[in-house]
């Protein structure tokens, strides 16, 4: 059996906040436009819970994959600003769902910390110890943002997305590739004291591009893939001109490669996920499709992947 991407689903906040939000730091649209590609993203309001979010989004995953929560062995949410210190929200949102005492936990490794949760729920399907393992992302990123800091309150949203992953005959073989380098901590983390997000945004910029780039080709050298081979191409939505950046240097054509940072913003861990939904919502993501997938983040963290999508059930 091999591991496909069997559905996804998406849940965000309904506070929008616009770019002239911000205007009170100096920051025009049009700055922020052309340094990012954000116009909008969503927060949450005071009282409002993360783990509705992740409910809601792993609800409408399993209802694309047409599968009952009772069906899932493993439940993984990766995060990084969950309602309670512990326990994490996989435990809460798997008996949200439904889901039948399943294994439960969360994942921290920043904006990787999805594709760090994915590689372990293919490992786990393609080992035989589950059939089907649901992976949300979910980030309430204004919970961390200093709101007087120009350089990073602009950039950060909040929302949850999730996957389904089950076992198929036939289906491409996924590969992943995963790397730390905690050397580099101070370039991007959260304080203990003030527990603000903190980031070197040049040096990031370089690395991401860096990192994302040469991990993705790693792996489509691995599977003997070259980037015309894919798809689409769902990289972290941490910053449009990074994603262009790295599709220039993996030589990817432009009509492959998803973006919707410009509604969502940086989301963290659930970035791929909801730009996956988006993806199946407008019709780029289609059924049989083989996906190529990027990420870096705190810590540092960086990953890639390839991964089939809806590939099709066994015929009775």
């Amino acid at each position: 059996m091999t591991a496909v991407l069997a559905g996804a689903g998406s849940a965000l906040p309904e506070r929008t906040l616009v770019n002239s939000d911000f205007d009170h730091l100096g920051s025009s649209d049009a700055w922020i436009v052309k340094r990012t590609g954000i116009r909008e993203r969503r927060w949450l309001r005071d009282g409002e819970r993360l783990a509705d979010l992740a409910t809601l989004a792993c609800e409408r995953a399993l209802a694309d994959a047409g599968i009952g929560a009772k069906d899932v062995q493993r439940v993984v949410v990766a995060t990084s600003t969950a309602d309670r210190i512990s326990p994490g929200i996989a435990v809460e949102t798997a008996d949200r769902i439904g889901a039948d005492r399943p294994a439960a936990h969360d994942v921290s490794a920043g904006c990787s910390g999805f594709l760090y949760a994915l590689d372990q729920a293919v490992a786990t399907v393609e080992t035989g110890r589950a059939e089907h393992v649901l992976v949300c992302g979910a980030e309430a990123l204004s919970r961390i943002t200093d709101k007087t800091d120009r350089s990073t309150a602009v950039l950060l949203g909040d929302g949850a997305g999730a996957v389904v992953v089950s076992a198929r005959p036939d289906a491409p073989r996924p590969a992943f590739a995963l790397a730390s380098d905690g050397t580099q901590i101070d370039l991007l983390y959260v304080g203990k004291e003030d527990r603000l997000l903190r980031m070197r945004g040049r040096d990031i910029y370089e690395a991401a591009v860096d990192a994302m780039a040469g991990h993705t080709g790693m792996v489509l050298a691995d599977r003997g893939l070259t980037a015309d081979d894919l798809d689409l191409f769902v990289a972290h939505q941490a910053n449009a001109r990074i994603v262009q950046a790295v599709a220039r240097r993996l030589e990817m054509p432009a009509a492959k490669v998803f973006l919707n940072i410009e509604k969502v913003a940086n989301t963290s861990a659930a970035s791929i996920p909801i730009a996956l939904t988006a993806a199946r919502e407008t019709g780029a993501l289609r059924p049989g499709a083989l996906v190529g997938l990027a990420a870096f983040g705190a810590g540092l963290t960086w990953a890639a992947g390839v991964i089939g999508w809806k590939a099709p059930c066994p015929t009775a």
